[in-house]
This record gives C-alpha cells, sequence and structure tokens, in this order.
C-alpha cells in the first residue's frame, strides 16, 4: 500500500460537504503541468464499485471500502492531494481514452468520478477527479498497471486503514536537496505511510505522517536561508503520536508531494516546492529598441518604453485608465494561463459565478450594485480567465484590474470613467507649466534627431536646433521633456565601425615536357664513289633525308658549326629546346669515302612551376556606409577609328567594395564585391596589347564578429598529351618512338578568397 492519506488540510480533519457548493467544486478539473515526453501511460477504463469482504481480503483493501479502479497500459506515476470534498489523482506522462464515460452513479462515499486529459506542448497529464459525499479516508495502491483507490468513511473507518500495516513504519531520513529547477525534500520510511499535506498560514507547509515512528535524534530544525534556497527553514517534530515535517517558504512557492514504493516495501516521500511562474507582457505600442552586450559575451536585444501619448500616459496610474470593455479581450487568443476548469450552470446568479472563479483564480473580485442577472453556461477544459471574459461579455460587462483586484461594473459605466479619466489628465497636461531644455546631441545631427521627437511634443510645446553646438532647445512639458530626452540618448548612440578584412589566395601549377628526334643522312652508289650499280640504268643512286632546310635546328651535329647546311633529316620531329630549356644531343655517322652518312639528334625539355600570390587588401568604414579599396594598372590600347589612332586605357586592379550592416545580435551582414585583375603577356592581341586575367567574387553574406569565412574559391585543371609522328612507322611497337615527338602538359590553378570582419568599437556601439 504505497499511499493513504486523509482528505481535508490535516490528518484528523473530515470533510465537510455544504449543498451546491460541493456540487460546484465536483465540477471543477485543474490541469497540472504536464510531464515532458511521450505518454507513456494510456488510460483504458476507469470502474468504481464496492468490494465485498472475500475481495477486500485478497487486494489487502479494509472491510467496505469503495474501490476507484484506474486501468492503464503501463505501471502508472502519480501524486494524490485533496481539493474540498474531492481526491484528485494526477497521473503524470499519461492520457485517456477519449470514450470513457462520467461515473455519475453514488456508490457508497463516492458521488461521482470524472476523468480529464490535458495536454501542453509534449507534456501530458489525466487527472481522476472522485467528489464524496461525506467525509472520508483513502488509501492509493498501485498494482502493476492498475491503480487502485480505496475509500471508507470516517464513521466506518474504526482503525481499519491504519492498521493495514503489520508494523508501524520508523523514519528512516530527512534529506533536503537544492536544484536549479527548485528543491526537494526527500523523506525515507521503512514501510507504506498514511499522510496529509496543508498549508499552516502564509509561507509554511506541513506534512503530518500518521501512525509512524520517529527517533529524538531525528527530531530537529535546519537554517537552510544560507543556501538561497525557496525553502528557508526545515522542522521535523512529533504531536499527538504523528511526524510532522514544516517547511518555511515564501508564498509565491508551491509545495507538491509524491510517493514511490521499492520492492522491499520502503517508502520515499518526495516533497517537491517550485515557484510560481511569473508571465510578463511587453507594452505593445511605444517601444524602442537598443542592443546590448549580454552576459554571455553576445548581444542581448534590450526594450524600454521611452515615450507615450501625454494623457494616457499619465491616466494609466489610475485604475479606471487600466480597465476594459467586454469587447476587449482579458488576454490575447491563446494566451490565457488560468488554471482549467470544468462549468455546467444553468440560470445560475452571476454572483454566485464570479465568487466561484475568485475562489479558482485566487483573486479577489468586487461587484457594483447595478451587477446582476443569471448565467447558462456549460464548458470543459477552459482556463478560468478565459471564462470569466466570456462571461463579461455575453452580459455586457467590464472589468478594472489593480494587481490581484478585479471590479466588475457595467461595460458603458467603465467606458464612461475612461474617459473622464484621460478628459482630466489632458485637463491637468493643459496647465502644466512649461519648461526648457537643452539636449547636447553627441553622434548623430541635431536636424535628424528634432524631426524624430517633433512627433512627441505637445501642442503647446516646440524643438529648436542650434546648428554650430548641435543642440536641441525643447520647450514642454516636464513629463514630455523626460520622454524626448531618453528617445534622443537612446538614438544618439555611437555608429558601429566595421574592419572588413580580405585574403586572396592564389596558387597555380605547370608541368611541361617535350621529347622529340632527328635522324637521316645519305648514302650513294656511282663510279665517282668507286661502288658503281654496274648498270646502264641507274649506273649512279643516291638517297637523302628529305626534311631540309636552312631553318632546322641542327646544333650538336657538327662540333664546329652551330649550323649544318644541308642535314638530311628523314624523320624531322625535334623538341622545342633553346637557351633557358631543355637540351640535344647529336650524332654524325659516315664512311671513309662519304659513301654512306647518319645525322641523330635528340632533343627533350621539361618544366615544372609553382607560383603562390597573396592578395590582403582591407578597409575601415561604418555602419550601413558603402566603401572601397583599390589598387592597379592602367593598360594601354590603340584604337583605330575614323579620326585615326586612338589610345584608351583598361584598368587592371585589386579592389573591395562593401556594404556592412551591423545585426542586433553582433554579427555583421554585408554586400561584398571583390575583384582582382591582371595583364597576362603570355597571351597577347594581334597588335602585341596583353589580355586581362578577371578575378570576381559578388555575393552578401552574414558573419559572426570576428569570424573568417570563405565566401568563394575556383579550381582549374589543364592536362594534355600531344603525339606527332610519321604515319605507319609511328605505330609500330617499341621502334615506333624513332618516328614521334612527345609532349605533356599539366597546368592547375586554385584560387580561394577569405574574409573576417570585425566590430571594432563593440562596447562603444552596442552598449554594455
Amino acid at each position: 500500500m504505497p499511499l493513504s492519506r486523509r482528505p481535508g488540510t490535516s490528518a484528523s480533519r473530515p470533510l465537510r460537504t455544504a449543498g451546491i457548493a460541493a456540487l460546484i467544486a465536483c465540477a471543477l478539473g485543474g490541469a497540472p503541468t504536464a510531464l515532458a515526453g511521450v505518454p507513456a501511460n494510456h488510460v483504458k477504463k476507469v470502474d468504481v464499485h464496492l468490494l465485498d469482504a472475500a475481495r477486500a481480503e485478497a487486494l489487502g483493501a479494509p472491510r467496505g471500502a469503495v474501490e476507484v479502479e484506474v486501468t492503464g497500459t503501463a505501471s502508472p506515476a502519480y501524486t494524490a492531494r485533496v481539493d474540498g470534498a474531492r481526491v484528485l489523482i494526477d497521473l503524470g506522462d499519461a492520457d485517456a481514452d477519449p470514450t470513457i464515460a462520467p461515473a455519475a452513479k453514488t456508490t457508497g462515499v463516492v458521488g461521482g468520478v470524472l476523468t480529464q486529459s490535458s495536454k501542453s506542448g509534449d507534456s501530458s497529464v489525466t487527472r481522476v477527479a472522485i467528489s464524496l459525499v461525506k467525509s472520508a479516508t483513502y488509501r492509493v495502491k498501485v498494482d502493476g498497471n492498475v491503480l487502485r483507490v480505496w475509500l471508507l468513511s470516517d464513521d466506518d473507518v474504526q482503525n481499519e486503514l491504519v492498521p493495514a500495516a503489520k508494523s508501524a513504519p520508523k523514519l528512516r531520513d530527512v534529506t533536503f536537496v537544492h536544484e536549479a529547477a527548485g528543491d526537494k525534500v526527500v523523506v525515507k520510511l521503512s514501510g507504506p505511510v498514511v499522510y496529509s499535506s496543508s498549508a499552516k498560514g502564509e509561507g509554511t507547509s506541513r506534512i503530518e505522517i500518521v501512525g509512524a515512528s520517529v527517533a529524538d535524534d531525528q527530531l530537529k530544525s535546519r537554517d537552510l536561508s544560507s543556501q538561497k534556497a525557496l525553502v528557508t527553514a526545515l522542522t521535523v517534530a512529533r504531536e499527538d503520536g504523528q511526524i510532522v515535517i514544516e517547511a518555511a517558504r515564501p508564498t509565491d512557492v508551491t509545495a507538491e508531494a509524491r510517493v514511490d514504493t521499492a520492492k522491499d516495501g520502503a517508502t520515499t516521500l518526495t516533497w517537491t516546492f517550485t515557484k510560481v511562474p511569473v508571465v510578463v507582457r511587453a507594452a505593445p505600442e511605444n517601444l524602442s529598441s537598443k542592443t546590448g552586450i549580454g552576459p554571455d559575451g553576445g548581444v542581448a536585444m534590450k526594450t524600454k518604453v521611452i515615450a507615450g501619448d501625454p494623457a494616457l500616459s499619465v491616466a494609466a496610474s489610475d485604475d479606471s485608465a487600466s480597465s476594459f470593455l467586454s469587447t476587449v479581450p482579458m488576454a490575447p487568443q491563446g494566451r490565457y494561463t488560468g488554471r482549467r476548469i470544468d462549468m455546467d450552470f444553468k440560470d445560475a446568479d452571476i454572483h454566485n459565478i464570479l465568487r466561484l472563479l475568485a475562489d479558482v483564480g485566487k483573486v479577489n473580485i468586487v461587484a457594483a450594485d447595478d451587477v446582476s442577472g443569471t448565467v447558462t453556461i456549460k464548458m470543459k477544459n477552459v482556463p478560468w480567465d478565459q471564462a470569466l471574459d466570456i462571461i463579461l461579455q455575453a452580459k455586457g460587462l467590464g472589468v478594472v484590474r489593480s494587481g490581484n483586484m478585479l471590479r466588475v461594473a457595467k461595460a458603458d459605466q467603465l467606458e464612461k470613467e475612461r474617459e473622464q479619466a484621460i478628459a482630466k489628465k489632458k485637463q491637468e497636461l493643459e496647465l502644466a507649466p512649461i519648461e526648457t531644455r537643452l539636449i547636447p546631441i553627441s553622434y548623430a545631427h541635431a536636424e535628424t534627431l528634432a524631426s524624430k521627437a517633433d512627433a512627441l511634443k505637445s501642442p503647446r510645446g516646440s524643438i529648436v536646433v542650434d546648428e554650430r553646438t548641435n543642440v536641441l532647445i525643447v520647450r514642454d512639458v516636464a513629463g514630455n521633456l523626460d520622454q524626448i530626452e531618453a528617445l534622443v540618448h537612446s538614438l544618439d548612440t555611437q555608429t558601429p565601425q566595421v574592419l572588413i578584412e580580405a585574403r586572396i589566395v592564389e596558387a597555380t601549377s605547370r608541368y611541361l615536357r617535350d621529347v622529340g628526334i632527328q635522324w637521316g643522312g645519305d648514302v650513294t652508289f656511282s663510279s665517282a664513289t668507286g661502288n658503281p650499280t654496274g648498270l646502264s640504268f641507274p649506273s649512279s643512286i643516291g638517297a637523302v633525308g628529305g626534311a631540309s632546310d636552312a631553318n632546322t635546328p641542327t646544333t650538336g651535329l657538327s662540333p664546329t658549326n652551330p649550323l649544318v647546311a644541308n642535314p638530311n633529316f628523314a624523320v624531322n620531329l625535334p623538341g622545342a629546346v633553346g637557351t633557358g630549356a631543355g637540351g640535344a644531343l647529336g650524332f654524325t655517322l659516315g664512311s671513309i669515302n662519304n659513301i654512306l652518312n647518319l645525322n641523330v639528334r635528340l632533343s627533350a625539355a621539361e618544366t615544372d612551376g609553382l607560383v603562390r600570390i597573396v592578395s590582403n587588401p582591407r578597409i575601415l568604414t561604418l555602419d550601413n556606409r558603402e566603401a572601397s579599396i583599390s589598387q592597379g594598372t592602367l593598360i594601354p590600347f590603340s584604337q583605330v577609328s575614323a579620326q585615326g589612332v586612338q589610345t584608351t586605357f583598361m584598368e587592371a586592379k585589386l579592389g573591395l567594395k562593401v556594404r556592412p550592416h551591423v545585426t542586433a545580435d553582433g554579427s555583421i551582414a554585408m554586400h561584398v564585391t571583390l575583384n582582382r585583375d591582371e595583364p597576362d603577356f603570355n597571351q597577347t592581341a594581334a597588335n602585341g596589347a596583353p589580355t586581362i586575367l578577371k578575378r570576381l567574387a559578388d555575393t552578401d553574406l552574414l558573419v559572426p564578429d570576428g569570424a573568417t569565412v570563405v565566401i568563394g574559391g575556383i579550381y582549374t585543371r589543364n592536362t594534355g598529351k600531344n603525339i606527332d609522328q610519321v604515319p605507319f612507322f609511328g605505330s609500330i611497337p617499341i621502334i615506333g618512338v624513332l618516328f614521334q615527338r612527345r609532349r605533356v602538359s599539366d597546368t592547375r590553378g586554385e584560387l580561394v578568397i577569405f574574409l573576417t570582419p570585425r566590430i571594432v568599437n563593440r562596447a562603444e556601439a552596442l552598449g554594455k
């Protein structure tokens, strides 16, 4: 039996019902904050029945008890508490089958059972609300995937529940845990417990554990104020034979208890204290933004009210000026934050409805004398503040808020009070004395700020600009002067200065290999050389190489002459060698009488180079101002026209053009144009003018302050392989190389552009 507790504010205080008040309380249903995650438990059915003697003995339940049986798909995690004439069981991380009908039939002490599910985001909670018709005591037991709630009237208890445990549990330890999300008091006992929780006055929570024993050395008080926790003091005491644990807390801190039972029967009672969340809504109008440095070094947005309508801003201190009509919702659609309730009334007096909503919402409601009538309403699972809003709209009523005080009156009466308050404040404004104030301007132009501040002055005010000292001379009532000065000081700030540094890295590698061969010769058969053919025809034969011309390079064929007039090459496929490129080797072979001559020349050239160029332009400029920097040359070009030869210039430069904008979070958005042009004298026009190699990057980007990004890159590779050969002979394997010229080339180029923006005056421009 993991949990048993007596309803009411204390263990010995019985529940009392009072006619319609009990029925109204039974109709209410709240929705606690859901646990995070996908629901792990699905409630399939809820049954209510009386336990007979055999069934009670088998389950270990008190004889004659009423059992509320909640069946789910998993072992439930729950909390149980008493709310008026109801016992509320909240199942965390659980939803309910929508077909479960409310149990309206009275069974013993149970007058009805209502099952509701609520969901907030990804969290869901199922509440089982058990309404009672008389004072009763209850116990909760987890039996696998079934949660059993046993209830017995106080008249029939007669020590049934407490003796259910074979021995009184002992208090083992009371531990206090301080966490960022809230504080916990963990109470460990040796067995199942009977307990009740209540509030003892303002700022004190109390838990009474019935039938448990505690050692004398565990009765003590602890001061926790030095830990800066929500709980300021913790006391363990013994009163009337039961353990009492009291925790001192602020009034805006709530306490919730839950029980967990281990396999060995030991019980852990966890008492959780959390701060009630406060919803802060910003004013929807008259806001001006200003950025600043956040605590983590980032830039945080700061918003503050700097101006408002003179009459309405003064009237805001009056309750009547904060009223709203029934046609104006209490909160924007979807922004109601009150506790969710169910309401079903027919011809109920509106005063009783208002009293009920005041009790649920923990507010004070005062109704005017002319507020009357009845309300017929049926709502399910709606926030109480939304219910109040709809009821007031239906009855033509409005409400005035002042803290937790709500004054309800007819809408036209509240509208009349509002108009009177506004008229009164406007009259006070017209009679207020005029003052003169000098507002110096440091960074902006006074004329620019004067036009912006002109909308804030009253009809009696004036703004004059002194151009020499850059000062605004403002005459108006004191309230408007403060607003104008706040506006000017918010806008008169240093403009951020941004330093943009670009880095252009170029790398070019080139590889070239050229291998060629030249060979040929001559042979003669004649009587002059002493080797005639012995025939009448042909009596002499001569054969020479056919690739013979005066322009053929023959260096290396003669040790004395750089050029041989007639080398007689049969294969003339030389490599491109010469001064500073490659080499050649020549051979000359001949007979004694020069009957047979052979000339061979081998040429080969190889080039391997790497070029790396780094360009680093940088420029400093103001926020939202375009800036540019460039460096380069002007290349002249001749153009022939009807007017003659004219010389024009083409620009080849390294240039950076940028327009930065500092965002509210301290990042830098900018439009960047970056180009690098250079003349290429390796590729020229027909008249010898060089071509221009262009590299350009034009982009928009967003970069954090001080970060380096790569905004672009180009990678190129050109490879080639050429073979010049003599037909047929060049295709013969192995010996074909004697009839070929082979050329291989591989050129690679890579261009990468880096950009680094920095805010130079970050602290001064963005604020601290």
